[in-house]
């Protein structure tokens, strides 16, 4: 199979992962891992399925294709590896990568992240688990940032275990339901929204509540 058909297949892996067991069999594991791994690990591959994978693995796990508990103790470490190689990978660069222009590096999605990051503290590492590209960048900022590595490994085991335990027994118990079956891209993109808007929503009243304040200041000097 060449690299391309393998990309398409990863990319579509709701309407791929039959194809996918059929062409590995029981590598079909370590090609799951793999995803994982890069999608969390690396900078480069924000744009990888991981909901989406966890959960459709979750339904193919309830068809009897897969065994669940080897698939999520595969992917928790899959996870916490990942993070853990980005941490370190943000650590050694650290400040460099607000002076250099790494080509390689998503600056828009590295500041979004750190003023993320800034805002939530620790608990960021948990909940960008469940938002796509954030989950990608936050651990290599909490290494650019000097997050110590137990403080670190501590939300980094409890999202990874949280993220990919729910989203497999949620694809092991409703995935193969046809109306969620039908409409999983949509269903995802809902799921990310929920994760999302909260946090959006907070920052804009933060934002708004701020330029309050500092309205009320300037009127008060006046």
């Amino acid at each position: 199979m060449e690299f391309s058909q393998l990309l398409s297949l990863v990319l579509h892996v709701d309407k791929s992962l039959d194809t996918m067991l059929v062409a590995y069999g029981p590598w079909v594991y370590a090609v799951l891992f793999a995803i994982v791994f890069a999608e969390t690990g690396l900078v480069v591959f924000p744009f990888l399925p991981g909901d989406t994978l966890l959960f459709v693995g979750g339904a193919f796990c309830a068809n009897g294709a897969m065994h669940a508990g080897l698939l999520i103790v595969l992917l928790i470490l899959a996870a916490v590896i990942g993070n853990t190689v980005n941490y370190y990978v943000g650590r050694a660069i650290g400040q460099q990568v607000y002076t250099r222009n790494y080509r390689w590096l998503d600056r828009q999605s590295l500041e979004k992240t750190h003023a993320f990051f800034d805002k939530h503290g620790g608990k960021t590492i948990v909940i960008a688990r469940w938002l796509p590209v954030v989950r990608t960048f936050a651990p290599f900022v909490a290494g650019v940032s000097g997050m110590s590595l137990a403080r670190f490994q501590f939300y980094n085991v409890t999202g990874a275990v949280l993220w990919v335990v729910v989203l497999v027994m949620g694809g092991y118990f409703f995935g193969n339901i046809p109306v969620i079956r039908d409409h999983l891209n949509t269903i995802v993109l809902i799921g990310v929204a929920a994760a999302v808007v909260p946090v959006a929503l907070g920052a804009v009243w933060r934002f708004v509540a701020k330029m309050g304040k500092g309205g009320a200041s300037g009127a008060a000097s006046d």
